[in-house]
C-alpha cells in the first residue's frame, strides 16, 4: 500500500523538522547564532494518466492523474538575521550592526568568519576569540596600555604609560558576502565560505555595505523562543497525522487481508 511508504517520509521530515527545532532552542542564550529553518519537497510522481492525454474516446485529459510518493528534506537553511544587542560592559565585546562577519584564523591557517564578538586576549596581547583563534587583521594590545577604545569604524585605540594621548593600535575589518545563506557551518559560533556563499568581501565596519561596531556590546541569537514553541507544536501534530495514516492503512491491509 502506498500510502504506508508515504507516511512515513512525513514522519521522518517532521523528526528533521523538530531536530533542527530542538538545535534552535538548544542556542538561544549562544551570542551571534543564527537560526535553522528547513525547507522540505515533494518526491516523484507516478503518472497514471499523463495531462494531456487522450481517453478512450479520442478527448484530451483536462488535469491527468498522479500520485505523489511523499516528501523529503531539500535543505537545512540558515536565516542570518540580526539578532538583538546585548550590554555586557566589557571592553573587549563587540557586536556587529548591519552586514558582516568577523574574521579569525583557525588553527590550520584557514579563514572562518563569525558574528560572535567576545574576545580575549592572549599571552601576547593579541585579540583572540574564546577558542584562542586569532582575530584577523590582528590587533595587539600592549601590557600597558589603558582606556582601550574601539569605535564604530574599527579604529582601536589606547594610552600607553608615558603618552597623554591616545594611539592607534591597529584596524578592525569585517568581511561580507553575497549570500550569506550559503555558509558552511563549523561550530564554535564559526562559518566557512563556500562556492554557494561566493568569496568573502572585506571592507572597514560603517562603509556602505558594511555595518557598524559597538563596544561592550555582544549579539544575542535570532532565535524567538515563542516562535519555535509555536512551529515544534505544528510539526509534532503533523508527526501524529502521518502516524495515523499507516495505521489507518495497516487497519485497510488487516480488514482485506481478512476477507
Amino acid at each position: 500500500m502506498r500510502a504506508l511508504f508515504t507516511a512515513a517520509t512525513g514522519m521522518e521530515a517532521q523528526q528533521t523538522r523538530i531536530d533542527a527545532i530542538a538545535n534552535n532552542l538548544a542556542n538561544v542564550s549562544t551570542s551571534g547564532y543564527k537560526k535553522q529553518v528547513p525547507g522540505f519537497e515533494d518526491l516523484f510522481y507516478e503518472t497514471l494518466a499523463a495531462p494531456g492525454a487522450l481517453n478512450d474516446s479520442g478527448v484530451a485529459l483536462p488535469t491527468g492523474a498522479q500520485v505523489g510518493h511523499g516528501v523529503r528534506l531539500g535543505s537545512v537553511g540558515r536565516v542570518h538575521t540580526q539578532g538583538d544587542r546585548v550590554s555586557t560592559g566589557r571592553e573587549l565585546d563587540l557586536s556587529i550592526d548591519g552586514n558582516g562577519y568577523f574574521q579569525v584564523e583557525l588553527a590550520t591557517g584557514e579563514t572562518a568568519f563569525t558574528r560572535d564578538g567576545a574576545f580575549e586576549l592572549d599571552r601576547d596581547g593579541n585579540l583572540v576569540t574564546r577558542q584562542g583563534t586569532l582575530l584577523l587583521p590582528s590587533v595587539s594590545v600592549p601590557v600597558d596600555a589603558s582606556g582601550l577604545t574601539i569605535r564604530d569604524d574599527g579604529t582601536v585605540t589606547a594610552v600607553i604609560a608615558g603618552d597623554s594621548a591616545p594611539v592607534s593600535l591597529g584596524q578592525i575589518e569585517i568581511a561580507r558576502f553575497a549570500n550569506p545563506a550559503g555558509l558552511r557551518a563549523l561550530g564554535s559560533n564559526m562559518f566557512a565560505a563556500t562556492e554557494a556563499s561566493g568569496d568573502a568581501e572585506t571592507g572597514v565596519p560603517g562603509d556602505e555595505g558594511f555595518g557598524s561596531l559597538s563596544q561592550g556590546f555582544l549579539e544575542s541569537s535570532n532565535v524567538n523562543m515563542a516562535e519555535e514553541l509555536v512551529r515544534m507544536i505544528l510539526a509534532q501534530r503533523a508527526f501524529e497525522v502521518n502516524s495515523r495514516v499507516i495505521q489507518a492503512s495497516d487497519e485497510m491491509l488487516q480488514r482485506a487481508s481478512s476477507l
